[in-house]
Parts: C-alpha cells; structure tokens; sequence
C-alpha cells in the first residue's frame, strides 16, 4: 500500500530566502547516545532563537537500542545492549556500527510548520539517496520507515532498510533517520523493530542487498540528495566530532 504523503508538496520544506546554510558535519568516531542527545538538545535550543545554524548531523553509535513515545517493554526480546527511552516518536529500533544515522536540526516555524509533509521530506531524502544506489526505496501507508520490496524472499515480502524518528521543540526538529548500510543484522533479532512482528517484513541494509558501498559514499549521495529537497548545506572543516 502505496502512502499518500508521497503527492504532498515538498518544495515549501526548503529554506526561506535569505535563510544561512544548513551546516553539515560528520562525527568520525562512534558518538555515546547520551552525548548526542545533549548535543541535540543544546543545538535546537540555539538554533529556536537564531543563535545557530540549522545543522545535519551524521554519525554512528555503538550498539544500542532507544525506544520512542510509542515504545513497549515487550518489545525488547533480549536486553544484549543498553536501551535508551526517548522523546522522538516511534517504538524501539536498534543503532550500532555500520548504520548511519542522520540528526536533523531544522527550524520548520521559518520552513513549514507541518509535521507531516517534514516526515515525507525525511522520507524523500532516504529514498533519493537509495536511488543513487540503484535501490529502489518505498514509503507505506501502515507501516514507518522506507521499505524495500523482496521477491526472492516469498510473495509479500518487504525489508526495511531506513527508519526515520522525530521530535520537534518549539517547531525546531530533532533525531531524524537511519539507514542500514553494512550494520550486524542479527542485532535487530532481539526486539520487535519498530513493533512491526509480521513475518513478512524483516530488516536489511545496503550490503545485505548486495551493494557494497561504503559510508563516505552513502555520506556524499545523502548530503545531494539533501540539498535537493531541503536546501543548500556548508560544511564546516575538519568534518570531524561535533
């Protein structure tokens, strides 16, 4: 089932005119989720008086599980990791080496001040990055994230390869999306992911389909794909730790 936030109207999502560019880093090392989340928090409170940039940040963690507003202790199979509760929406996912996660900063009051054609703009950045990749990534209606069709799999089948997870405070938003690019799969295998249970949708990543790209060049194929949909970004050297 095909969702209808794919015929909203995205071109309002980019910046005001006039607007500064998005600064854009990269955090070599893996980044302890605590850290992140203050930094996060520290930066969009800046970011709601117009004392920062607006700012994409990309990192990886080590193993660990968050759980949204929406998440349900029985969901956690196996406690291999820590597990971390937190504001964005969602259920429980999992975040580790080899996936790379995208932190949103945005001020939506100047952009647009709608939740749900922001989520579709998360959605259309991951599927255009994807495509760089000649992978073909959808959106569905009864289901979070964007999938991946998998008839060598059976009828009906379909794996998530990006799971997005927002929360906006005073319309600036925080966390943002993950793609699987060459994580361990058998991690997910100790929660219900994002509480989809049904057998027919499993998770994969890039290299699990048979793409072996690296993170610099699913780094440089999102930062394109960002510019396209929401506006120019401006890097600030050395794209290192935050």
């Amino acid at each position: 089932m095909v969702n209808d936030r794919q015929s909203l109207d995205l071109t309002s999502l980019s910046q005001p005119a006039g607007g500064r560019a998005v600064e854009w880093r990269i955090s070599e090392a893996p980044v302890p989720y605590p850290d992140a989340l203050a930094v996060m928090e520290a930066r969009a409170a800046e970011i709601a008086v117009r004392r920062a940039p607006e700012l994409v940040w990309l990192l990886e963690h080590p193993p660990l599980y968050t759980s949204g507003t929406s998440g349900k202790p029985q969901d956690l199979l196996d406690p291999r990791f820590p597990m971390f509760a937190t504001g964005r929406g969602g259920q429980l996912t999992y975040h580790g080496p080899g996936q790379r996660v995208a932190y949103v900063m945005l001020d939506l009051k100047r952009r647009r001040p709608d939740v749900r054609a922001y989520v579709a703009g998360l959605e259309q950045w991951i599927i255009r990055t994807l495509s760089a990749f000649n992978v073909r990534g959808e959106r569905r209606e009864d289901r979070v994230g964007v999938w991946v069709k998998r008839p060598d799999k059976g009828a009906g089948f379909e794996d998530k390869i990006a799971a997005i997870g927002v929360r906006l405070k005073r319309w600036v938003s925080l966390h943002g999306i993950a793609i699987n690019v060459e994580p361990d799969l058998r991690h997910f295998d100790a929660i219900v992911p994002c509480g989809v249970a049904d057998p027919r949708y499993g998770v994969t990543s890039l290299v699990d389909l048979g793409y072996p790209v690296t993170m610099t060049e699913v780094d440089v194929a999102l930062r394109q794909s960002f510019q396209e949909v929401f506006g120019e970004v401006e890097a600030r050297l050395p794209e290192a730790t935050v």
